[in-house]
């Protein structure tokens, strides 16, 4: 296999061609990856490409090294699911109503916690751009947008609009994973697009500076969520 582009793009593919491999499940745990010149003629590319490659690899819990062992393929138990690469190869890997029921259940811990903030925060630009995130959401239950970006946008501006640097940090994750589950709870509540009165009810108590209302908004909407992906759950076990 050839890669042919600048440097980043270079390392990016490889990243994505070793990382997607071990999650599949291609090169179990504690196995050996080949040494670097073997990658390097494997994927025809530089010796520079694999060696950043692996350390981006092993930034995200996937590989590691040793003296004389040299490098080998993580356990699933150290890979960093809060990476936005490693979640969406987890996800792709197998469809897994258990790890996206673990995912909501990150999201119900983290999500009212940011729009509590954002309400306390009071940055007027951040709560603009919610607004502006939900009209996009009305516009996308006519048909006029698509209905999972002005989802997964309203979300991500609710964590920026928090000011915790935390907090907006998983914008990335949420991006990643919402993409496989609102697909689902969408079609298991038999509608198109997420409810934007939901979704308002989270902006009016943001807007309005009421932090304990626009955490309980956000945590009524993702309890809704959790109950139809065991009601999915539930459904595939006794088919």
């Amino acid at each position: 296999m050839s890669y042919k582009g600048g440097s980043r793009y270079l390392t990016r593919e490889l990243v994505e061609a070793i990382g997607g491999m071990i999650v599949r499940g291609d090169a179990p745990a504690g196995e050996s990856l080949p040494i670097e010149a073997e990658l390097s003629k494997q994927y025809d590319a530089s010796r520079t490409v694999v060696r950043e490659a692996i350390k981006m690899l092993t930034a995200k819990g996937l590989v590691g090294s040793r003296p004389r062992r040299g490098t080998y393929v993580e356990p699933e138990s150290e890979w960093n699911l809060f990476d936005p690469d490693v979640l969406r190869w987890t996800l792709q890997r197998r469809f897994s109503i258990d790890l996206l029921r673990e995912f909501l259940i990150a999201r119900r811990a983290i999500e009212p916690a940011a729009a509590r903030e954002a309400a306390s925060h009071r940055d007027g630009e951040a709560i603009a751009e919610i607004a502006r995130r939900l009209d996009d959401m009305r516009e996308a239950a006519t048909g006029a947008r698509d209905p999972l970006e002005a989802d997964i946008a309203f979300h991500i501006a609710v964590l920026e609009a928090s000011g915790n640097r935390f907090f907006r940090q998983f914008s990335f994750v949420v991006d990643t994973a919402l993409r496989f589950s609102i697909r689902l709870t969408n079609t298991a509540k038999g509608v198109r697009a997420a409810s934007v009165d939901d979704h308002g009810a989270i902006y009016e108590a943001i807007a309005r500076g009421d932090g304990d209302g626009a955490a309980l908004a956000v945590e009524r909407m993702l309890d809704e969520a959790l109950q139809l992906l065991d009601m999915s759950a539930a459904s595939e076990a006794a088919s």
